[in-house]
């Protein structure tokens, strides 16, 4: 007897092939599984004129899809994993996190500019309270523009030549996934900025049963989870959101959870930046480290 299970997704080019792409992983998991994927428009896919901390942070692109999740209208839903909040919605939980990808963040200019080679006061355009404070911290004459759209939408706008923004700042992944990568004029490196907690990773969403959860499981990567566990787990110990610039990477090397950790001023004038290691063995290690 076949099995279907219905996954939610926003309608974005990108959201489609995060969905997609987790369809074919449980698909390969499970022999004669029926994938059904229906589409939602979230609030933060509507309101596209002002910046996200304006007008609710995270949860804007995760409300519609929690609730239909509640109702059982959808068995999963999938996201990019850092745009969830850290707190679990009452019921639900991240049951599947995929092997990640690269967790950098890159350069678009139309004039083909890497960071350093910028005019001086050049326009960013970046909503992320993160990037800014990093890229600004880095080069204090920057001025940063709010930018919203999705992918395609925001290297379109950085490609007008009557538009005000001589460089856009975008995540590594999402431009990867949607073969984009030709648009691209610098990867820049973690010494300059650190991504957000979760950056390249997926998570899925699902109510919190066994049934649900053993259907995720073989495509749950362990390293990933370890790694996002940490990275999540040390916002949630400074209570932030998209509004505070808070950045952090793990990964494990020889058995060994390295967390990075780096707070910076809104500004840019000041930075904190933190390291630790430990063996990595459980999730709740890896959320002690975060936490630490």
């Amino acid at each position: 007897m076949t099995e279907t299970v219905r996954i939610g997704s926003r309608g974005s080019a990108l959201a489609r092939w995060q969905t997609d792409h987790v369809s074919e992983l449980l698909q390969a998991a499970h022999s004669g599984l029926n994938v059904k994927i229906e589409i939602f428009t979230t609030r933060g896919d509507e309101v596209l004129d002002k910046p996200l901390p304006m007008i609710g942070g995270k949860g804007l692109f995760t409300a519609e899809l929690e609730a239909a999740l509640r109702e059982k209208r959808i068995d999963f839903a999938v996201h990019s994993l850092k745009d969830l909040p850290t707190e679990n919605p009452e019921g639900l939980v991240v049951g599947g996190i995929p092997e990640r990808e690269k967790v950098l963040d890159v350069l678009v200019s139309r004039d083909g500019y890497i960071l350093e080679t910028l005019p001086t006061n050049a326009t960013i355009g970046t909503s992320s309270r993160r990037r800014a404070a990093q890229l600004k911290h880095f080069r204090p004459d920057l001025q940063m523009h709010d930018i919203r759209g999705n992918v395609g939408t925001r290297i379109d706008k950085a490609h007008d030549p009557a538009g005000p923004y001589d460089a856009i700042v975008l995540a590594y992944a999402g431009v990867l996934r949607l073969g984009l990568m030709q648009h691209v004029t610098e990867v820049l490196p973690l010494e300059i900025m650190l991504p957000a907690p979760g950056q390249g990773a997926l998570g899925i969403q699902s109510r919190d049963e066994s049934a649900s959860l053993d259907i995720l499981a073989p495509i749950n990567d362990d390293h990933t989870r370890l790694s996002v566990t940490a990275e999540r787990a040390f916002l949630a110990g400074l209570g932030g959101g998209c509004s505070i610039p808070v950045a952090a990477y793990a990964h494990v090397v020889d058995g060994q959870l390295v967390l990075r950790g780096r707070v910076s001023a809104v500004d840019g004038s000041q930075q904190i930046e933190v390291e630790k290691d430990i063996t990595a063995s459980d999730l709740s290690s890896a959320m002690a480290l975060g936490r630490e």
